[in-house]
């Protein structure tokens, strides 16, 4: 388990084990009723002002899916950009300096001003640390699902956790430390997360209590108003139309809460 505060964290003893797979595939049901929502088509929601926001995916995916969230941000007025990462399966500090990190200097470059970062599950874990370490740079961090305050993940989750784990110290072998992908490891993606959100950072965090790949508790703030919760699954948050309402708000006036 990895901890990124001092605070007690409120677990079920059996939580991971009580997780359910199954419902996980109506993600395509949710993607269906996206495309059937006003909201998608950028009615009945406020509109941005041409930033930029960089869309970074999750555990063991690519930019690809992402693509619904990206042509949407630019249908409502902001500037989308893809994280550059090509697949989410490797050291967080290597995936940050070699893709993540590139992104941003150009965002900010063409954009003039300060990002919005939007992350998925470990997406979301990754932006948070992007923020500890850049916050000159970071206007605001949404995470969808992420377990940034520790992992209770599915068994089936943390079967394929450890498999990524021995890929990445066979493939890298010197170039990261022994405890890569861990909680003990001593990294700088690591020290980053486990900093208190910047102050100018606006934070956002949605959940689902009936998640079944990450529980759910691990993905708040414990601020309400900073926690957003929405009913669907852990795959189709990305897709969750309630979701593109609740960043459509937060993005254009942090302190909403729609």
């Amino acid at each position: 388990m990895i901890r990124t505060t001092n605070r007690p964290l409120v677990r079920e003893p059996d939580a991971a084990q009580s997780m359910s797979m199954w419902q996980e595939a109506l993600v395509g049901v949710e993607l269906l009723l996206l495309h059937a929502t006003p909201v998608f088509y950028g009615l009945g929601v406020p509109h941005g002002d041409g930033a930029g926001v960089v869309v970074i995916p999750g555990f063991l995916a690519n930019d690809l899916y992402l693509m619904e969230m990206y042509a949407w941000l630019k249908r409502i007025g902001y500037q989308p950009y893809y994280s550059g990462i090509r697949f989410n399966a490797d050291c967080p500090n290597l995936l940050i300096s070699r893709h993540l990190n590139e992104t941003i200097d150009q965002a900010r470059k063409e954009t003039g001003r300060k990002l919005h970062l939007i992350g998925h599950s470990l997406g979301g874990i990754i932006a948070r640390s992007v923020a500890g370490s850049r916050p000159k740079d970071i206007a605001s961090v949404t995470t969808l699902g992420a377990p940034f305050r520790g992992t209770a993940t599915h068994p089936r989750v943390t079967e394929m956790v450890n498999l990524v784990r021995e890929q990445i110290l066979r493939s890298h072998e010197e170039k990261v430390l022994p405890d890569c992908y861990t909680s003990r490891c001593t990294c700088s993606f690591l020290d980053s997360l486990r900093k208190k959100m910047p102050s100018g950072v606006a934070e956002t965090a949605i959940y689902t209590q009936t998640d079944g790949l990450v529980d759910w508790r691990y993905c708040i703030t414990e601020n309400p108003d900073n926690d957003f919760e929405v009913t669907g699954t852990h795959l189709g948050l990305a897709f969750n139309p309630t979701i593109y309402r609740i960043i459509a708000h937060r993005l254009a006036d942090p302190t909403s809460r729609p």
